[in-house]
């Protein structure tokens, strides 16, 4: 059984925690240590950002990391290396996000191949026109036993998030606004009472909601509507400044109670 699928279905009455980081950021070899320090400290699934020099639903804070990343020499041949080297050690999933340029130039059938000798377990492809996603993309992903998460955003009509969902097993990844990424001190009305009609259609996938999570409010209000959450710029922020994943986590963990 697929990696994400067994979360999942393990964990129906608990709340998840993702966590998102940009390979190749703060340092080119550090991301073993980022994901066995994240499987270790709790966290149930992990986004591993591929770097890409124009990345458009990403906020300053990521798209700084990315460029820090290139920067550093992070490819995704060099990343899938990594990964690999920890293959036998990670037991939750992991989920690369990339841009679908990055991806084609390496080749998806390639790419597929690549993340199932990883041990990666689905793929996030933010830029992924759904037509291509049913035409190109899932049939390759299929047949490598890959899963690939589509995102909503409040601005999704209905019909399209009731295809999405016919057409794709795993989780829905709902963002939380129809903006970029980056921390949030609040979920106003407008984004409650989208959290809301999602969750009153009932879907077959669970749903993770992601984009402005930094503190208890944020957290608990994705968590009161969705299987649980992912938070990116917020940990991406603290890796950053700390440059140590243990301490970043601590960070985190402490800025997630207030």
């Amino acid at each position: 059984m697929n990696k994400i699928n067994k979360l999942f279905s393990e964990n129906k009455e608990r709340k998840l925690l993702s966590l998102y980081f940009c390979a190749g950021c703060p340092t080119l070899e550090g991301t073993a240590d980022v994901i066995l320090t994240m499987q270790k400290r709790g966290i149930d699934m992990i986004e591993v950002g591929i770097p890409f020099s124009d990345p458009l639903a990403d906020g300053p804070v990521i798209q700084s990391a990315g460029t820090v990343a290139l920067k550093n020499g992070m490819t995704l041949k060099h990343l899938f290396a990594q990964l690999k080297s920890i293959k036998d050690q990670v037991q939750i999933p992991l989920v690369m996000m990339g841009y679908l340029n990055v991806i084609m130039h390496y080749g998806i059938e390639k790419f597929c191949q690549s993340c199932v000798e990883c041990g990666v377990s689905g793929m996030i492809i933010p830029d992924l026109p759904f037509a291509d996603y049913m035409d190109v993309v899932k049939p390759i992903a299929d047949k490598y036993g890959l899963r690939v998460i589509m995102m909503i955003t409040p601005e999704t009509s209905e019909e399209r998030i009731r295809f999405i969902d016919d057409h794709t097993d795993g989780f829905i990844y709902m963002v939380s606004s129809a903006s970029i990424t980056g921390a949030q001190q609040s979920f106003d009305d407008a984004k409650q009472e989208y959290f809301r009609r999602i969750n009153a259609m009932n879907l077959k996938n669970p749903r993770m909601i992601g984009f402005g999570i930094s503190n208890k409010q944020t957290l608990e209000s994705a968590q009161a509507n969705a299987a649980g959450a992912i938070i990116g710029s917020k940990f991406v922020t603290l890796l950053n400044l700390y440059k140590d994943a243990d301490k970043a986590m601590d960070e985190l963990y402490a800025a997630l109670e207030k």
